[in-house]
């Protein structure tokens, strides 16, 4: 699984690095291209020779090599690699990859890798429940990178809790799973739209909803874990994008996604349109705040732009594209009339109806609707899961 794979391995300084040589043994094994990159003061745990050994490569610790003065360049090593996976990280440079320090080589090399990243903390058990840890722990993976949470068991401090590093066999099994998903939409382009939009009412105002952008972001993911370049649409939701493999462009009102999706339809094969957008916006927005005492009391409103159907009116053969229908009553037949009026090629129904469904729960219950067959219903799931659902059915519309 891991054969041909290039695989960079990051060491900090902790005493879980004594692993580290044994688990590099089982990347070879697994037919892997290894290099070792470690912060200076890792080497106090574990020698680089050691490492270079293993790995049959050199280790690197500093931009420079001071034997020969040659330079140790992080953007080459970001662009060789197929992933990347800290191990152990300690809290010191978990808190520096949070907040963006590139202090030394491993940590430059962080911020400039376009592979997948793997992080697996290890710590003492009350520095692991620490508050700061937790927060940095969810921000990293709010980037995209995969957290290795650690086991429970006896630390080097012989106190006995959660903060010890997975054993070697499990850091692999990590990297094995996640290369034995299958790339289904490799060399595809997708486009995905997430998130509300916020039509002004005056600078201070404006007509929203409240759609997280969850959905929209999970399916955006999981297309991008399976090979395809994104291009994410987000409407102004309060969530982190950043993963490898997806472009965002934000913006705000139904007019500024309209034209951003107007420009990026053409250059895709894949069109998953899950923002829930305005119906209607202002029709004169007023340009200093509204006073309370202004007398004014009607808001007169126009229709926005129905994009979904613009992108299926000037959609080709080749392309599939996929709405959202979120409804209240008549579901199924609403559903079904959208399906069928805007040239959608599938169609996700949300109920309100449904508890755990629809707006700003991390869950979803959906239904999958298409221009032939029966209707796919599906339980309660995360939205991790249902973006999972969806990615599957796709893959069935583009012949299996």
């Amino acid at each position: 699984m891991l054969k041909g794979k290039k695989i960079i391995v990051g060491i900090t300084a902790g005493i879980a690095a004594y692993k580290i040589p044994l688990f590099i043994r089982l990347l070879k094994r697994e037919g892997a291209e290894v290099r070792v990159v470690m912060t200076p003061f890792a080497e106090d745990f574990v020698t680089p020779l050691t490492l270079s050994v293993v790995s049959e490569n050199p280790v690197l610790s500093d931009f420079f090599t001071k034997r020969d003065g040659s330079w140790n360049s992080h953007v080459d090593l970001g662009l060789w690699a197929d992933a990347m996976i800290l191990a152990p990280l300690t809290a010191n440079s978990m808190a520096k990859m949070a907040a963006g320090i590139a202090d030394n080589l491993l940590m430059t090399l962080v911020l400039s890798a376009r592979c997948p990243l793997f992080f697996a903390p290890s710590m003492d058990l009350d520095m692991f429940a620490h508050p700061t840890v937790t927060l940095n722990i969810k921000k990293l993976q709010s980037y995209g990178y995969h957290y290795i949470e650690p086991d429970e068991g006896e630390l080097a401090s012989r106190l006995k809790g959660k903060g010890r590093l997975k054993e070697p066999e499990g850091l692999l099994q990590v990297l094995l799973d996640y290369f034995s998903t299958e790339q289904t939409f490799k060399g595809k382009k997708v486009m995905v739209s997430a998130g509300p939009t916020h039509e002004p009412i005056d600078p201070v105002r404006f007509i929203g909803n409240s759609s997280s952008g969850k959905m929209g972001l999970a399916i955006a993911r999981a297309f991008a874990e399976k090979g395809a370049e994104v291009e994410l649409v987000m409407g102004p939701a309060g969530l982190e994008t950043g993963f490898p493999g997806i472009h965002t462009q934000r913006v705000n009102t139904a007019a500024e996604m309209n034209d951003a999706c107007q420009k990026i339809f053409p250059l895709v094969d894949i069109a998953v349109m899950a923002a829930a957008v305005a119906d209607f916006t202002p029709e004169s927005p007023a340009k200093e705040k509204i006073k309370k005492d202004s007398g004014q009391d009607v808001i007169r409103l126009k229709p926005t732009n129905d994009i979904l159907a613009g992108l299926g009116k000037t959609k080709k053969k080749k392309q599939l594209l996929i709405g959202f229908a979120l409804e209240t009553e008549d579901e199924l037949s609403n559903a079904r009339k959208k399906l069928q009026k805007k040239n959608l090629d599938m169609i996700v129904l949300n109920s309100l109806n449904d508890k755990g469904a629809g707006f700003g729960t991390d869950t979803n219950k959906i239904t999958l609707l298409t221009q032939t067959g029966d209707p796919q219903f599906f339980p309660l799931k995360t939205k991790k899961a249902v973006a999972e659902d969806i990615l599957s059915a796709i893959k069935q519309l583009m012949g299996g």
